[in-house]
């Protein structure tokens, strides 16, 4: 994978989760980003900032691209795909909604943890029809399937094609299924000491903890 990749997220591209927060289905996919500082790996803190009072995971599929493209078709797309990995769009709710814009909610270091587990898109095609899941301290909160996204990932690949030229290593993620934490009633939010769990179906298990910022006093 390339050390900065692009890292190219989906909003609202699982039915359910636009349910649940009573939104209407995209006519396209709805793009944003986080930036690469927000990487992590698999057993590595989730650090929560001072300035976030809810932190929301969500378990997403990643697409890791293969080579370089732009304004592929969707039926050749997969064969820029290298494989997937487990991810985790970790949000600052607060943020994301009182900024009006999702950027800051979204980028703060260690917002995206990636497994190390990775599949070839030789062994799992396009991905559909594989089990998310994310538990927090082993209590499952998300239980999804890929067959429900909005835009698969072969119209995923493209329509992100079409934005930006897509280099090896540039990272797609692909959109979270219903139970956040945030639509809970009552809502749940990341606490230090927690530890969360993103596993999909072939391809494994991303692990982090959950821990404070240390800030300087004085």
């Amino acid at each position: 994978m390339a050390e900065r990749p692009k890292i190219i997220c989906v909003g609202l591209n699982y039915r359910d989760h636009a349910e649940e927060q009573g939104a209407a289905l995209p006519a396209e996919p709805l793009l944003f980003a986080k930036f690469p500082n927000a990487l992590c790996g698999n057993g590595d803190a989730i650090v929560i900032p001072p300035e976030a009072t809810h932190v929301d995971a969500e378990a997403e599929l990643a697409v890791e691209i293969a080579r370089r493209a732009r304004r592929i078709a969707p039926a050749d797309a997969l064969e820029i795909v290298a494989g997937y990995r487990c991810a985790n769009d970790v949000s600052a709710r607060n943020l994301q909604y009182g900024d009006k814009q999702w950027l800051r909610g979204k980028s703060f270091d260690t917002f995206c943890p990636l497994g190390g587990d990775f599949v070839t898109v030789d062994e799992i095609g396009s991905a559909s029809g594989l089990r998310v899941v994310q538990r927090v301290n082993g209590e499952t909160l998300q239980d999804g399937n890929t067959s429900n996204l909005i835009f698969d990932v072969p119209r995923l690949v493209a329509h992100a094609s079409s934005v930006f030229t897509l280099e090896p290593g540039d990272l797609i993620l692909t959109g979270t299924p219903a139970g956040v934490g945030i639509f809970r009633d009552p809502p749940v939010s990341l606490r230090p000491g927690d530890v969360v769990e993103v596993e999909i179906e072939r391809i494994g298990t991303l692990r982090n903890p959950v821990v404070a910022e240390a800030t300087l006093a004085g």
